[in-house]
Formats: C-alpha cells, sequence, structure tokens
C-alpha cells in the first residue's frame, strides 16, 4: 500500500533546543551532547528506513549568551561554536544552528552584519508582541523591515534573508529555521519535523485512480480525502512515535512532532498536492478550501504532541512548484495571506521588489501580524527583496535551498 512507503515520508529535521549561558568553558560540552543526541536518534530513524535530512540546535536569546558588545568578540564566540559544530557533526547529515531571538533595539540592529558574516549559523528571528488594544509594536517592526531592507542589500540576491524571520502569535518549540527560538527557563528539549508532500500527492493519486469513474458528491470526496492522508500521515507518526518511546536518554526531553508537510525544492511541490484536490493551481478557485483540508489533516495527529506550526506551508522560493506559479501569475501576496487565514506559515520566502520601501514592508507585516493575534495562529513574515528587480522580474538565486522564481510586489 502507497501510504506504508516510508520512502515517500522524511524526517526533515531533528531539532534540539538547549540553553547557553556567557561562560564560554561550557559550550563545547553543551554542543557535543546535542550532535551526539541528534546523529544518534537519526540512526534509530535509518534503522527503520526512515532518511533524516538535517539536524538542527536552537538556542536561548543569543543576546543572553554572545558578548553583543564587541563585533570582534562576536566574532570569535561564532567561530568558537563553529568549530564545535564541526568537530560533532557528522559528514551525512546537515547541521544547522540557530541563535534564537533577538530581543533588544541593539540585538535587532545586530542582524544584518550577522547574517552577512556567519550566514546559517546566524539563522534568528523576532517575537512581536501587541498591546492591550491588539495592536502591534509597529516601533520593532519598522525596524524589522528596516533589517530585511539592509539584508537584500549586504548579501549576494538578498539570500540572506533565508536566514530572518519575523514571528507573530508563535511559541518555542518551533522545529524550522529561521523562526525558533527557546526560552533559557525551558528544559533541553528537542522536537522532529516532518517532509510529507511526496506522501500526500501519491497517497490522493492513488485514491483519484481508484475512484477515477465514480460519481461521488463533493461532501464525500472531501471527506475521503481527509480519511486518506490522514490515516496516512498517523501511520508514518506512530512509527517514528516508536522510536522516540523506545529512546531512552537524560539530556534532552522529547517535546512533540511538527506535522506541517514542509515542502522543499527537492520533493514534490505543494502545487500537485492541490491539483489531486481538484484545484487547477494554487490560487485559482477552491484553493482556500483545500488549503483548510489540508491543515485539518495536519492537525489530526493524535498519540504525540503537536508543536510548532503543525499546519501548511507554502513557502514560496522552497517550492519549485509555487515558484513556477509566480511566473505564471498564479497568486500574490495577498493570496497568501488570503490562505493563512485558514492555514499555515504567513508569508515564507516570498521575493519582493527590490526597491520595495520600509513602510511597505512594515505594513505587510502588521497584516500579517494582525491576522495571527485575531486568529489566534502562529504566522511569521520573510520577505526576500531583491536588488534591482522588479515585478515580474525572474530572480537568480544561487542557493541550494532556493528556486528561482517571479519577483512579487507588495501593493
Amino acid at each position: 500500500m502507497v501510504h506504508k512507503n516510508k520512502k515517500l515520508c522524511k524526517v526533515r529535521t531533528v531539532t534540539t533546543f538547549l540553553s547557553l549561558n556567557k561562560d564560554k568553558s561550557l559550550w563545547e560540552e553543551e554542543i557535543k551532547k546535542a550532535c551526539n543526541f541528534c546523529i544518534d536518534l537519526s540512526k534509530k530513524f535509518n534503522q527503520i528506513d526512515y532518511e533524516v535530512q538535517s539536524i538542527r540546535i536552537v538556542t536561548n536569546a543569543f543576546g543572553e549568551y554572545l558578548d553583543t558588545t564587541n563585533s570582534e568578540n562576536t566574532k570569535k564566540e561564532f567561530e568558537l561554536i563553529y568549530s564545535y559544530l564541526d568537530k560533532y557533526s557528522s559528514e551525512n547529515l546537515r547541521m544547522r544552528f540557530a541563535i534564537g531571538e533577538a530581543k533588544t533595539k541593539e540585538e535587532i540592529e545586530m542582524l544584518p552584519k550577522l547574517i552577512s558574516q556567519f550566514g546559517d549559523l546566524s539563522n534568528a528571528c523576532v517575537n512581536i508582541k501587541k498591546d492591550e488594544f491588539d495592536i502591534l509594536d509597529n516601533e520593532t517592526i519598522l525596524q524589522c523591515a528596516k533589517v530585511v531592507k539592509k539584508i537584500s542589500e549586504i548579501t549576494p540576491r538578498g539570500e540572506g534573508n533565508f536566514n530572518f524571520t519575523v514571528n507573530f502569535n508563535c511559541k518555542p518549540f518551533i522545529p524550522y529555521f529561521p523562526a525558533s527560538f527557546y526560552d533559557s527557563s525551558l528544559e533541553n528539549s528537542y522536537v522532529v519535523g516532518l517532509e510529507t508532500p511526496d506522501l500526500l500527492v501519491e497517497v490522493l493519486k492513488q485514491y483519484n485512480s481508484k475512484n477515477n469513474n465514480q460519481k461521488i458528491t463533493h461532501q464525500k470526496l472531501f471527506k475521503d480525502y481527509y480519511d486518506v492522508l490522514s490515516n496516512a500521515l498517523q501511520y508514518h507518526v506512530d512509527n517514528i512515535k516508536e522510536v522516540i518511546d523506545n529512546y531512552s536518554n537524560s539530556d534532552f526531553k522529547f517535546v512533540g512532532i511538527d506535522s506541517s508537510a514542509a515542502p522543499s525544492k527537492n520533493c514534490s511541490s505543494m502545487v500537485s498536492v492541490y491539483n489531486e484536490l481538484g484545484v487547477e493551481f494554487f490560487g485559482a478557485a477552491g484553493s482556500v478550501e483545500a488549503s483548510s483540508l489540508l491543515t485539518k489533516v495536519f492537525k489530526s495527529v493524535k498519540n504525540v504532541p503537536l508543536v510548532g506550526f503543525s499546519g501548511l506551508m507554502l513557502a514560496v522560493i522552497e517550492d519549485l512548484g509555487l515558484a513556477k506559479g509566480t511566473i505564471n501569475s498564479d497568486f500574490d501576496i495577498r493570496t497568501l495571506l488570503t490562505n493563512s487565514a485558514v492555514c499555515g506559515i504567513g508569508l515564507d520566502t516570498v521575493p519582493i521588489e527590490g526597491d520595495t520601501s520600509i513602510e511597505k514592508i512594515a505594513s505587510i507585516m502588521r497584516d500579517t501580524g494582525t491576522m495571527a493575534f485575531r486568529l489566534n495562529k502562529p504566522l511569521t513574515v520573510r520577505l526576500f527583496p531583491y536588488p534591482n528587480l522588479k515585478q515580474g522580474d525572474i530572480t537568480a538565486y544561487e542557493s541550494d535551498d532556493l528556486c528561482n522564481s517571479a519577483v512579487l510586489r507588495i501593493k
């Protein structure tokens, strides 16, 4: 049965969350424990035929352990962390590192330079708060918009924005970067994240092939889609949970699974999932209904705590189909926001015009944040202003993580 094919469901990440402090003599042991834990657990998943794509470490807010008063000291500390990651990581697994959240104005101002210098070592986020009248902290939002613009100007093709996001209504234990952050008051923990677009597509194809000539009402069809998808996802979650239940360790506490599909450029596009659900292309009529159904599937997982986003991710330039959709003018930024009302992650990896003003970037952040708090869901904004490109121009990204696409406009 296709839904039991383990090649269709990958472990996107085993993500550990740990605390560091100003005592640098303790860093090596903490990083060593995290690396060894991730590598060992990954081998357990491999033994039951699940591929693990990456292992990750997320720390408490970087201002709590890095010397942020002196850029030369900061550089030396990053080099120290890198040396430990290099020493204890595995050649067969991609290792990624997040420095948590920037909490102060001074820390936020540091981010462009840190990301420019240290790239994937310096994944970072800012958590935006609201006041008693549900009005967002616009001063911090404007500062974040400036960070987005600055990163686009000082990193090649603006690709450094891959490592920075603005969070709204997000909690700790998101396993995906750069929205991950951690509170040092919590115990060291870990989360498992999945990559399941291949599974979703093949399960839907099998169902549609079997029922191609049958007259089924729309309600029955969508109920059947829900059943086959949720059963397929649950099968793999149960397998993964069995490994976790039988894995003994005293260093990291299991806090949950992020059931999001988490697409990448190396798996089926989420657009193919929409196609199998009867939607001509993402952005066509029926897209929101399909998004809602998929979100319901991801939220249906039983037997394990759900953490992070556990919803539908529409990462525009990490998904070949969505990237192509920008070229075909299938959707715009408002389409992404509309779908965020019933699903996932917000505005994630969205390429925008290079000369987009700071004010417009801040405005779309406020729209997204307002939706996050009003609907009580975690949403993020990760925008990619592309230098010198206008709406419809095609990007020329060189990162292995990014797909080339047409640039969108914030209206």
